[in-house]
């Protein structure tokens, strides 16, 4: 998952940034208020974790700001406040979770993997698109029940485009996705041209079709 941190304190914010990096999902981190709002209005994520108490504003209002505009992204809020009220408003707002300071950060990560099920693939453990199958607990691919091999990048790669079927997703919010916020100041895509090819090809060698349409000037598209 390409994940937003919102998060003043800089130690538990590293703490989490190096493990959920280490967990595979590509973090951003944003130490107050402001610098989220700037980041909300320009890149997409799959959930952003947010701290209620924030320096120059409130871990809600961007709740609310991610709602107002429709942003696909899931919310988790983590907070050191584990008032009743404090939960109810930041749910009613639109929040999918509520985790409260401390927590574990398996429990963390349990809880995105889960909201990640339920909001891109209806709950199922498994993502299904023809005969591809992909496992995200265990991180493994199939084809028509025989198992790919995918590096780290195909991998992600494969499971964007299973998680967005038939919307056109642009070069460079795939490279945004894969490798963070800053990816979107290079000029040329090669790296990414490079990795659909790879996949196309060990998808094709398992006699899978090639569902990854070329959008020509754009992007790409998972089409049956």
């Amino acid at each position: 998952m390409k994940i937003l941190l919102v998060e003043d304190e800089k130690s538990l914010a590293a703490a989490i940034l190096d493990f959920l990096r280490a967990e595979g999902h590509v973090c951003e981190w944003a130490a107050d208020a402001q610098a989220a709002d700037e980041k909300i209005d320009v890149y997409e994520y799959d959930c952003a974790l947010v701290d209620i108490m924030l320096p120059n504003g409130s871990g809600l209002d961007l709740v609310r700001k991610l709602k107002e505009t429709q942003s696909r992204s899931g919310i988790i809020i983590i907070s050191a406040k584990n008032s009743l009220d404090d939960k109810v408003q930041g749910l009613d707002l639109g929040a999918d979770d509520y985790l409260t300071k401390p927590f574990h950060l398996s429990e963390l990560n349990a809880r995105l993997n889960a909201l990640r099920r339920r909001r891109q693939f209806d709950g199922s453990p498994e993502i299904v698109f023809g005969p591809i199958k992909v496992l995200p607990d265990a991180k493994e691919v199939r084809v028509s029940g025989q198992p790919v091999t995918l590096t780290r990048k195909e991998y992600d790669l494969l499971v964007y485009l299973m998680s967005n079927p038939g919307r056109v997703l642009t070069k460079g919010a795939i490279s945004e996705h894969l490798y963070g916020d800053d990816i979107d100041q290079v000029d040329r895509f090669d790296f990414l041209y490079s990795q659909m090819k790879n996949l196309r090809k060990k998808l094709a060698e398992q006699g899978c079709p090639d569902y990854i349409q070329t959008i020509y000037g754009v992007g790409y598209k998972l089409t049956a």
